[in-house]
């Protein structure tokens, strides 16, 4: 799969605004990218810390993903990205090892990059998420 580093760190929020303020008045971060990704009923805001990045995710609608996840468990960490080559190749790959994808291909993301999910109940209960430029 070729893995070359942790893209990001994506973790659910209820109220965008008031989370990046956390971010940047009390971590000193400053957040560089706002961006609602509509297909996926959420609006994010990045960080970058070192080689990674933290992605603060708010659902745009109770029915998305984000907002399913926060009416579930509560905000806090949603999913780990890993940086790959070719993120469809890479869930194939995934695939024929026996995981579980909840993406077949990859499809738009943040940032432009190109995305796949992997599903929790194969990848020992964390959120996997593939990444491409």
């Amino acid at each position: 799969m070729n893995i070359s580093h942790i893209e990001h760190i994506g973790i659910a929020v209820e109220n965008l605004e008031e989370s990046i303020k956390y971010y940047e008045d009390v971590l000193g971060m400053k957040c560089y990218s706002i961006e609602e990704v509509v297909d996926q009923k959420v609006k994010t805001a990045f960080f970058q810390v070192g080689d990674t990045k933290i992605e603060l995710l708010e659902s745009t609608s109770p029915d998305g993903p984000i907002g399913k996840y926060i009416a579930k468990k509560g905000q806090g960490i949603h999913h780990i990205a890993f940086a790959v080559p070719n993120a469809s190749e890479a869930l194939k790959t995934a695939e024929e090892r026996g995981v579980q994808l909840v993406d077949k291909v990859s499809r738009p993301g943040a940032e432009g990059l190109n995305i796949g999910f992997l599903h929790p109940r194969s990848t020992q209960g964390v959120l996997t998420e593939l990444c491409s430029k």
